[in-house]
């Protein structure tokens, strides 16, 4: 699992590892050097050839700066000609600054050193950053872009905030990051993580000083845990029990969608009750699920309920939310449903809920616009989360799974290939399903919208192998139903 720290948490780590090398010895830019090490390293590998390579530091004041410029030293001494353009040379940090023109490093006088780059190290504003670049600093970014050579961040892309990803005002889009001693979550979370290009770890020895992560994600080994079906003494009840309550006249295939999510995900039993022409179409595509024209009350004991895709908002969707939120089990609420959540102002629940918005929905629930959840997903997602006492799956470029309390998850395999309609009703029907199964709301989440663009990416690709982002091939939602059981098999290896 990849996991993320805050910056409070990741200075208090700094600062207890710092006391104990002092303890037994080094310098206090032991950290620093660490960290300059793994950053020259990184850039060699990207240069390829460093020698005669050219390469230009933006160096602010602080100890980004400072991180810049020892790697820069190091780039130097290898043969490359670094030069080094300070935004405050009053203010640049004095021993780095020493070790880098000790090492034949040059300090610029003029910003057309950019314009012939190789590749530029963003060492401008470090991880205690806030709100966007100032006007000199974006103007050098821009001029840095616009050269063409690549552009590395120093710990975190300047601009970007190190514990929510926002980005207010200009920021470094970097082609590559490189971070120090533990992940950001500004780094995996939009629209941070769209700045941060190819980002990788360099441990610098917090491991042992760092706390519980803020933020994690999971990868394949997270997902491998016993479920049902893999239990020599597995029935039907034991694997999971769903109810969905989905579809309307208007959008009958909401349900069958659903329906297929959950039993893709591997339910022993789904239960859907609707309206007689969105049953009929259920029967139709899945004849193994038990199908009630009728309400939830009727359609017998369930262990976890999916309910508001395509149901529409009228008094009969009204009534069939209002019976699924007084049951004393989980409960997944998605698209219609939650916009009645929305108009209803909230429902008291003593069972575990979980909330699956885009944008516009989670706006809907906050009474805010679509735009200011994009440009604060985290915030806003740990606001409702609040507000509603439920776990929140906020769905988009980047997913965040944010519990009442406790660690953000934030899924890695998300494409744009999930961009397309009813994707979001196999989402609901896969989390159900691992709701079902007893899995608590955010390991549900998470590990369904892990499944969830898995499944986008393989049913891209006619072979099986997983798609990239930027591969080749489209696919419906009916595609990614039936591409979840190669999701399973790709996570447990067969």
């Amino acid at each position: 699992m990849r996991t993320a720290h805050s910056v409070a948490d990741v200075r208090a780590a700094e600062a207890a590892l710092i006391a104990e090398l002092r303890r037994t010895g080094p310098g206090e830019d032991v950290l620093m050097n660490r960290a300059a090490t793994g950053l020259a390293t990184a850039c060699a590998g990207l240069l390829g050839r460093v020698y005669a390579a050219r390469v230009v530091l933006l160096v602010g004041s602080g100890d980004n700066g400072g991180d810049a410029l020892y790697a820069g030293a190091q780039l130097a001494r290898r043969g490359a000609r670094v030069d080094a353009l300070l935004l405050n040379p009053d203010r640049a940090h004095a021993r780095g600054l020493a070790a880098f023109r000790g090492a034949g490093g040059r300090v610029a006088g003029d910003a057309e050193v950019l314009d012939r780059a190789d590749l530029v190290l963003d060492g401008i504003v470090g991880i205690g950053g806030s709100g966007g670049l100032r006007p000199d600093a974006a103007e050098l970014v821009l001029r840095a872009e616009l050269g063409g050579g690549l552009i590395v961040a120093v710990d975190l892309p300047s601009g970007v905030d190190a514990d929510t990803g926002e980005v207010v005002g200009a920021a470094v889009h970097a082609d590559v990051t490189v971070t120090f001693g533990t992940w950001k979550p500004g780094l995996l979370i939009d629209p941070g993580a769209s700045h941060a290009g190819a980002a990788t770890l360099v441990d610098i020895g917090l491991g042992d000083h760092l706390p519980d992560p803020a933020a994690c994600a999971l990868q394949d080994a997270d997902v491998l845990v016993p479920f049902g079906w893999l239990l020599p003494t597995a029935d039907k009840y034991r694997r999971g029990v769903v109810g969905v309550v989905a579809g309307s006249k208007t959008y009958p295939g909401a349900a069958v969608l659903a329906v297929g999510g959950a039993l893709r995900a591997g339910a022993g039993m789904v239960r859907f009750a609707g309206p007689g022409r969105v049953a009929d179409a259920v029967r139709a595509a899945w004849p193994e699920a038990v199908v009630t024209d009728g309400l939830p009350s009727e359609a017998g004991r369930v262990q976890a309920w999916v309910v508001g895709p395509g149901l529409g908002t009228d008094k009969k969707a009204r009534r069939r939310l209002a019976e699924v939120l007084d049951s004393d089990v989980p409960v997944l609420v998605d698209a219609d449903g939650l916009t009645l959540l929305a108009e209803a102002g909230g429902s008291e629940r003593s069972a575990p809920t979980l909330l699956t918005p885009h944008a516009g929905e989670l706006g809907r629930l906050l009474q805010v616009g679509p735009a200011a959840v994009e440009a604060a997903r985290l915030t806003h997602a740990r606001r409702a989360a609040a507000r509603y006492g439920a776990t929140v799956l906020l769905k988009g470029s980047t997913t965040v799974v944010v519990p009442p309390d406790g660690p953000v998850r934030v899924n890695p395999t998300g494409t744009p290939r999930l961009a397309t309609a009813g994707s979001g009703d196999v989402l609901a029907g896969l989390a159900g399903t691992l709701l079902a199964a007893g899995r608590e709301p955010v390991d549900a989440a998470a590990t369904a919208a892990y499944l969830h663009g898995l499944a986008a990416r393989l049913a891209a690709e006619p072979d099986g192998a997983e798609a990239d982002l930027v591969a080749p091939g489209p696919v419906t939602a009916t595609d990614i139903v039936a591409a979840l059981p190669a999701a399973w098999r790709h996570v447990a290896g067969a």
